[in-house]
C-alpha cells in the first residue's frame, strides 16, 4: 500500500536535463481490504451453521408442520438415549427437574417449552418428564420430531 510516483515529464522519448517533475501518487489501493474481506465471509458462512446449539439425537420423524416463532428464546428439555434429561446444554438429575423448572417458569413470560426425546427412549419415561414439566409450571409443550415422517393418511402415505 506504498505510495507511487508519476512521471509529468511527457515521455515523447526526449530526454531533459535537470529534475524530472514527479508527484506523489494518493489513491488506496483496496485490493488486499476486498481479499482479506472475502475471506473473512466465507470463514463465517462456513462457521454460522457449525455454532448452532443442541444436544446431539436421533429425532423421530412425523409429518407435523413446524411452530411459528416466538419473541422469547425458547426453553428445551432433552432426553438422550442413555436417559439423561437435560435443560438446554446442561444436565440435570430427574429428582431437580421439577424445583429447576419451577425457578425458570418464575422468570419467563412464557409457558411454552420444547421436548426433544431420542427415538429410542421409552414412551413411558417421556411420559414421565412431560409429567415433570407440567408440575413445573409449563403446561404449553411442544414436541420436537425430523420432518418428512410417514403422514399415516392416504394423501401423504
Amino acid at each position: 500500500m506504498g505510495a507511487g510516483v508519476l512521471d509529468k515529464s511527457g515521455g515523447g522519448g526526449r530526454r531533459r536535463r535537470g529534475r524530472r517533475h514527479t508527484r506523489p501518487m494518493a489513491e488506496i489501493n483496496v485490493t488486499p481490504f476486498v481479499d482479506v474481506m472475502l475471506v473473512l465471509l466465507i470463514i463465517f458462512m462456513v462457521a454460522a451453521p457449525l455454532m448452532t446449539v443442541g444436544v446431539p439425537v436421533k429425532l423421530p420423524e412425523t409429518a407435523a408442520t413446524a411452530l411459528p416463532g416466538e419473541q422469547e428464546e425458547p426453553l428445551a428439555i432433552t432426553i438422550t438415549a442413555e436417559g439423561e434429561v437435560m435443560i438446554q446444554k446442561t444436565a440435570i438429575n430427574r429428582e431437580e427437574l421439577v424445583p429447576k423448572l419451577k425457578a425458570i417458569a418464575a422468570e419467563r413470560d412464557s409457558t411454552r417449552i420444547y421436548l426433544r426425546a431420542d427415538g429410542a427412549v421409552p414412551y413411558a419415561n417421556v411420559m414421565q418428564v412431560m409429567g415433570a414439566l407440567n408440575r413445573g409450571g409449563f403446561n404449553n409443550i411442544g414436541l420436537v420430531t425430523e420432518t418428512g415422517g410417514p403422514a399415516l393418511d392416504a394423501e401423504g402415505n
